[in-house]
């Protein structure tokens, strides 16, 4: 969606229905500002801190110095994380338990002060606000705080109140900026300067440059009131809804007309957490917008949630003061421009856009739904371009041949979402709901089995592109029993991968399973483990829940589910198995196999006797680099098992097996003190064939190698990739550069390192463990 151009009409433009509505609300009364100032006389407040007593106004500097002196540094946050940082935030702070503010003309006061804000701020009438103490900050000369946002401590947090009290310094400014706009607040050398701001709004405090800033901060908390003034056209909007659910669109990159839309996605000015996104909280103008929007769809028969959504927009840009067609923006170093800062660049073109919904809440307001729905450009319309608000990240890729000289800017935004009734299952179905499923569920309970199924068959254009959450595989196969429809059945599983499964899912798959046949259970399965569903690292430790989850199936008389989901299972292993059991590389290899360690444990504790022996018989199969995986799984199995229940789970035959690979290894004749030879093939290549013969002489240990570049160059990669006990040196000299091969004492060393190694492995084997 290209904002710049919501809500514009003019003679021969045509103006989609989204883009009026957006109009509409952006010229609808939405008063109120991101941030206010208000000055109260400073006799109005009598504090004291504990360790100080009354702090008597204007502040002078020998008080100061004293409230720094009970006082700390003031942390911060960064994510999950609080930081002390000076580089980032340079003041101290008091903690509120030290204050004392009970004087009652200060509470009548901040009444009073509260109530400007709540008009100030746009907020609706009945909201009532109260402001709960957060801390005293003092900030002596050259201390500041960085551009950065508040975080919502609470539900009900809606900004922040910041109260300076009167002093003589200069700097120290507060500066608050939200979409595109910024303000700046000194405070009062005589007065209480109180100045009120959303959370959301980027705000810093500049470095003071002479004197003491001393100021008191409050979480401001707002309660809902009991009704909610509207203002504006709301049946002209509603028409705009009706237009907009009846016009076939045509989709950015599309050629020829498609449905309407399901949806429309309104997106908000203000960010918002999951915590505090709620119709009774929304700020500044979103609370009127909502609100006219909210009952505009009412009157057009439509629901509406609220949701948070992740704005991505590609522009193409340049950095300001760079010629775009100066080397076509080519750095020195021809690596691009500077990445993951936004800094000063000039917009151009929106090069493409990504809006992805990953919240909302039930169309009453309460509750929430964690989904991930991404949302066409037909769909979307805002009366703030994302461009004029500030990304929460940004960067920039210099001009790279055939790409680059654009910036990416990613924005969090909250958002209204409304969809015709009659299309409500579809539009929350296709977020990968839980609802939709529970719907099913419900239905198929109360003996509505032909809505169910023709609800169930409308999800079928796009199920299989969601992502439900891994534990909705327990409602969705309940519904695919219930629904007695193969196909749609079948299409409901489609999306969950292997990994969701658990002993909990044993009743109804089971169920499934005997509803639909062992071909349709096969089918099913086979998708679950599919090459977009694999198993990877992450995935594997799921298999923990295999051996249980094949016990409880084979009790609910589904052998054959347990037999197909263990054959999944071992197909990814043995596949991960192959590939790194051939790697060169020692280290890598060693690593990925220690991690098929388990999950070959988990399926073999999950596998009939017949699918052991196969599993079994194939690991014999394999080079002797599989010990690297089986004796990491045989001293796990000795934790996680006792000795007289290796026999049942297949792990004794292997570890005679591996019993016996490891004499080999003792047994063989170590190498001769004079036998410089390593056994390598390359990749079949001339250069290959030299150095092939000369690591497999006995008696060589050195090779000077007249080679040109390329060619000495193919040499290092043959030796580094094979990890072969050869130093390599160039010597530049002469013409080609001379590539000097020492062979080393590693070939050596290596070889007694693998000899003790299997002495201390088949020691660990020996009776009673294998018998």
């Amino acid at each position: 969606m290209d904002g710049r151009s919501v809500g514009a009409e003019g003679r021969g433009v045509v103006v989609a229905p989204r883009e009026r509505l957006a109009g509409l609300l952006g010229g609808a009364k939405t008063a109120g500002a991101f941030s206010a100032r208000l000055e109260v006389p400073a006799a109005s407040l009598n504090l004291e801190v504990a360790g100080v007593g009354p702090v008597r106004l204007p502040l002078r500097a020998p008080q100061a110095k004293r409230l720094i002196s009970v006082s700390r540094p003031a942390l911060f946050g960064k994510g999950e994380e609080t930081l002390d940082d000076t580089s980032v935030r340079d003041t101290w702070q008091i903690s509120p338990d030290q204050l004392s503010l009970g004087d009652p003309s200060w509470s009548s006061l901040l009444s009073g002060a509260l109530e400007h804000f709540r008009d100030a701020l746009g907020l609706p009438a009945a909201t009532r606000l109260w402001a709960e103490p957060h801390a005293m900050l003092v900030y002596g000369k050259g201390q500041f705080f960085l551009p950065h946002q508040d975080s919502e401590k609470d539900d009900a947090m809606v900004g922040t109140l910041v109260l300076s009290l009167p002093s003589a310094h200069t700097g120290g400014e507060l500066v608050i900026e939200h979409a595109g706009q910024e303000c700046a607040y000194r405070a009062s050398k005589t007065d209480l300067t109180l100045v009120a701001f959303y959370a959301d709004c980027r705000h810093e405090v500049t470095p003071v440059r002479s004197g003491y800033r001393v100021t008191l901060t409050f979480n401001l908390m707002a309660a809902p009131g009991t009704s909610t003034e509207l203002s504006g056209p709301p049946a002209e909007l509603a028409h705009s809804l009706e237009q907009h659910f009846g016009s076939p669109v045509t989709p950015r990159y599309g050629s020829r007309e498609s449905d309407p839309p399901n949806r429309l996605v309104y997106l908000l000015d203000h960010e918002y957490t999951q915590r505090g996104l709620s119709w009774e909280r929304l700020k500044g103008a979103d609370a009127g917008r909502a609100a006219l929007l909210r009952a505009a769809a009412e009157q057009a028969g439509c629901e509406s949630v609220l949701a948070l959504a992740e704005v991505k927009e590609t522009w193409d840009a340049y950095p300001e003061g760079d010629d775009p067609w100066d080397d076509y923006g080519y750095d020195d170093d021809g690596e691009g421009g500077d990445a993951g800062a936004d800094g000063d660049y000039v917009l151009q073109e929106l090069v493409d856009d990504e809006i992805t919904l990953g919240w909302w809440t039930g169309p009453d307001g309460t509750g929430g739904e964690q989904i991930s729905l991404r949302v066409d450009d037909y769909e979307v319309c805002a009366s703030t371009a994302s461009a004029d608000l500030t990304p929460y990240d940004s960067q920039y890729e210099g001009y790279m041949g055939n790409y680059g000289n654009t910036l990416d800017r990613w924005y969090r935004r909250a958002a209204v979402v409304v969809w015709p009734r009659e299309r409500a299952f579809v539009a929350r179905g296709e977020a990968g709901s839980g609802w939709a499923l529970e719907k099913l569920r419900v239905g198929i309970a109360r003996g509505d089995l032909h809505r169910a199924r023709e609800r169930a068959l409308s999800l079928a254009p796009f199920w299989k592109h969601t992502r439900p959450q891994r534990e909705l595989l327990g409602c969705a196969l309940q519904v695919a029993a219930g629904l007695e429809a193969a196909e749609t059945a079948a299409m409901l599983l489609e999306p969950f991968q292997a990994s969701a499964l658990g002993p909990e899912c044993a009743g109804a798959l089971s169920a499934a399973a005997e509803r639909y046949g062992t071909a349709w259970t096969r089918r099913v399965v086979e998708v679950w483990f599919a090459s977009a569903h694999r198993l990877d690292s992450q995935h594997y430790q799921w298999t923990e829940r295999l051996p249980e989850l094949c016990t409880a199936l084979r009790a609910r008389r589904a052998p054959a589910v347990a037999r197909l989901l263990a054959d999944g299972v071992w197909a990814a292993v043995d596949r991960d198995l192959r590939l790194w059991t051939t790697t060169r590389s020692a280290d890598i290899r060693r690593a990925q196999l220690r991690q098929l360690a388990l999950p070959l444990r988990c399926v073999l504790a999950a596998a009939d006797a017949e699918q052991r022996d196969g599993i079994a018989a194939a690991l014999r199969e394999y080079r002797d680099t599989v010990l690297e995986c089986l004796m990491p799984m045989l001293r796990s199995a000795e934790e996680a098992l006792p000795a007289a229940e290796w026999g049942a789970a297949g792990l004794d035959v292997i570890a005679r097996d591996c019993a016996d690979r490891l004499r080999v290894v003792c047994e063989r004749a170590p190498r001769a003190a004079d036998d410089w030879s390593v056994a390598w093939t390359g990749c079949g290549c001339e250069l290959c064939g030299a150095l092939g013969a000369f690591l497999g002489s006995r008696s060589r240990r050195v090779l000077e190698w007249p080679l040109a570049k390329e060619g000495r160059r193919h040499v290092h990669t043959g030796i580094d990739s094979a990890e072969l006990p050869v130093f390599h040196q160039t010597r530049r000299q002469g013409c080609p550069y001379t590539l000097v091969l020492t062979k080393t004492e590693d070939l050596f060393t290596r070889e007694r390192t693998v000899r003790r190694q299997a002495a201390a492995d088949l020691a660990w084997l020996m009776p009673p463990r294998n018998g």
